[in-house]
């Protein structure tokens, strides 16, 4: 592989399992091309430390395209590392110097306990999602095609800004109170603004945010750091339609009790 040649410093988290004491690894590695991708460093770390008779570092993956989100880490202080709007499997090693230490650990959040060394166990976020994260849809035959409900420009392109968020965990990772208000924002949004979604809206926005609460996750203070760190890009804008969407649905829900 062509392009620089890197010898760096890694100090990586390493944690036998779930409730467990861990701690920082320190390992030397040479010869690491800047034209290699992030987790092909730590690809080659662990190749290291098998010939070592060492175990590797337990690390999660898998398009590396981008898309999943499974490859969450925090590196240098920073979700996804160094770079702006990409996930860790896109970061390349161009972005960091020979001789460099890199301090790679896991997402901090109650919410996210750590499987072992980098693996953070984020079904807290599948839950959130199975609480009312969907569209319910008769699928008797008499089915309506989506492309033949009309939808201005608008919110389409809002919803599909929305619908981007591939659930990584880095914005509750960056928030200094491990909100999670940016995901559930963008899964709330992606349907409150699709004559599709208005139909459990109600229902929706208050069994995602009831279970969030649940899960541990902090609250928001509108700090920004979120929108910063995400990869995607997702918006402030959409905490605020959630905000709406659930004081509307307090308000409808507290008239029906009466």
């Amino acid at each position: 592989m062509a392009g620089k040649l890197l010898n760096l410093t890694l100090k990586v988290w390493k944690q036998a399992g779930r409730g467990q004491k861990g701690k920082f690894e320190e390992y030397k590695l040479e010869g690491v091309s800047t034209e290699s991708s992030f987790l092909e460093m730590l690809d080659m770390l662990n190749e290291q430390l098998v010939e070592q008779d060492k175990e590797p570092v337990a690390f999660d993956h898998d398009c590396r395209e981008g898309i999943c989100g499974m490859c969450s880490l925090y590196i240098n202080g920073r979700a996804h590392g160094p770079d702006r709007g990409i996930t860790t499997c896109q970061l390349h090693m161009r972005m960091f110097n020979d001789g460099d230490t890199i301090v790679i650990e896991p997402w901090r959040s109650a919410a996210f306990p750590v499987i072992k060394d980098l693996i953070v166990d984020r079904t807290a976020f599948d839950r959130i999602q199975h609480a009312g994260g969907f569209v319910s849809v008769n699928t008797s035959g008499n089915t309506i095609d989506a492309n033949a409900i009309p939808i201005e420009k608008e919110k389409a392109d809002k919803a599909f800004a929305a619908a981007a968020c591939i659930g990584c965990g880095a914005c509750v990772a960056t928030c200094k109170n491990g909100s999670a208000m940016l995901f559930v924002s963008a899964k709330v949004s992606q349907y409150a603004l699709l004559p599709q979604g208005k139909v459990e809206a109600t229902r929706r926005v208050l069994n995602m945010v009831k279970k969030m609460d649940e899960e541990g996750f902090g609250n928001c203070t509108n700090t920004g750091a979120c929108e910063v760190e995400c990869p995607k890009g997702i918006s402030l804008e959409n905490i605020a339609r959630m905000n709406r969407e659930f004081l509307h649905a307090s308000i409808v829900n507290d008239v029906k009790a009466e």
